[in-house]
């Protein structure tokens, strides 16, 4: 390729999501150049696409501080990316259907419970009491107060026009052909004819980060997965809290407009880039809600979708500086699960790439974990 323009920056960031977008974001706060570089819109993949909520309970005790960053980032939303995106502190409830899920439910409560969650286990009478539309196929939760759920759709494309307006270069539909270390830093070549010179790398590219760090030595066993959800049509108010059950496989929310969104199962691949809903796990997913939310028994479901994820075996995300390659920091592999964590997931991209280490702790997270995985 045949470079017709090139640029040199501080940073450079491969892929638009939500974490890449953050990034872009605190760095220019930092005072530091960035360009970056998404392959097709900003926000559109898995930060877009997923279900939106914004919770701390039920992810691995090595999540949870930079879960309880994010959780400081996202009550202060609008003065980070100038909207609310529809942010609401409503409260997680997670459902038990069986004696086991709440023994599982309690065990988690105590093995979390020097992080600060409040989280509370509500059964019997009281149970039927507080959340008295729930059906019979719920027998207890475990209630987190002040989790809730946002507008991924309006958030994670929030965080990139916040970046743009902060003084990041941000390139959409400019796919990255090539990056290399080249000298004292980095070489990629993106787009018809950009070529990009930075000091620094971050490899944000969501479920195509694979192919890049694979390109610097460090192979991962990332696969590709595909969320299966639903919304309903506008039904009078039902819900007024974020939803889900032990073992994960439905959640729901209703918004302000009436509308319930649903999640659970897995979609179907097209292609790398596409995926639609699976036929089977349509069938579940609606199954269950109404097995649990007796009120949406007839409600129109008005559209289907689904996305491409990034996931781990470990389920835990890539996160931290390589092993391999100077001057290169990942930030992908979030299996799902990287809305609520993506504004901190950005902070903590950002002090390393300016300081080579983070506040929080990300040690958990470093690619040298799947070295022997990847190569056996």
């Amino acid at each position: 390729m045949t470079a017709t323009e090139r640029i040199t920056t501080d940073v450079a960031i491969i892929g638009g999501g939500i974490a890449g977008a953050a990034a872009a974001l605190a760095l220019r706060r930092m005072g530091m150049a960035v360009l970056l570089l998404e392959r097709g819109f900003c926000g559109a993949q898995a930060s877009g696409v997923n279900y939106g909520g914004v919770r701390r309970q039920g992810r691995p005790p090595e999540q949870i501080p930079l879960s309880q960053r994010a959780h400081a980032i996202w009550q202060r939303l609008p003065e980070t990316i100038g909207i609310d995106g529809e942010y609401i502190r409503s409260g997680h409830l997670k459902l038990a259907r069986s004696e086991a899920e709440l023994a599982s439910l309690e065990a988690y409560q105590d093995r979390v419970r020097d992080f600060g969650l409040g989280l509370e286990i509500v059964a019997g009478n009281a149970f039927r009491a507080r959340w008295p539309w729930l059906g019979d196929r719920a027998i207890a939760g475990s209630w987190c107060p002040a989790d809730g759920h946002a507008n991924p759709r309006l958030v994670s494309p929030g965080f990139a026009r916040a970046a743009r307006k902060a003084g990041a270069d941000i390139r959409e539909q400019t796919a990255v052909q090539e990056a290399v270390r080249d000298g004292d830093g980095f070489r990629l070549l993106a787009g018809e004819g950009l070529e990009v010179r930075s000091r620094l790398l971050l490899n944000c590219a969501g479920a195509w980060s694979g192919r890049f760090a694979a390109a610097f030595g460090e192979p991962v066993p990332l696969v590709s997965a595909h969320p299966n959800m639903a919304v309903t049509e506008p039904l009078p108010r039902l819900m007024d809290i974020n939803v889900g059950v032990e073992g994960g496989s439905i959640y729901a929310r209703q918004v302000e407009r009436g509308n319930c969104v649903m999640g659970g199962g897995r979609g179907i691949t097209l292609d790398e880039d596409r995926a639609r809903p699976g036929r089977s796990a349509i069938a579940a997913l609606l199954r269950q809600a109404a097995e649990l939310f007796p009120a949406l028994r007839g409600a129109q479901v008005i559209r289907f979708w689904s996305g491409v994820e990034g996931d781990t075996p470990d389920r835990n995300p890539v996160l931290g500086p390589s092993g391999t390659t100077p001057g290169l920091i990942h930030g992908f592999g979030f299996s799902g699960a990287g809305f609520q964590i993506g504004p901190a997931v950005g902070e903590v991209l950002a002090e390393l790439a300016r300081d080579g280490r983070s506040t929080t702790p990300v040690e958990a997270f470093d690619i040298g974990r799947f070295a022997t995985t990847a190569t056996a």
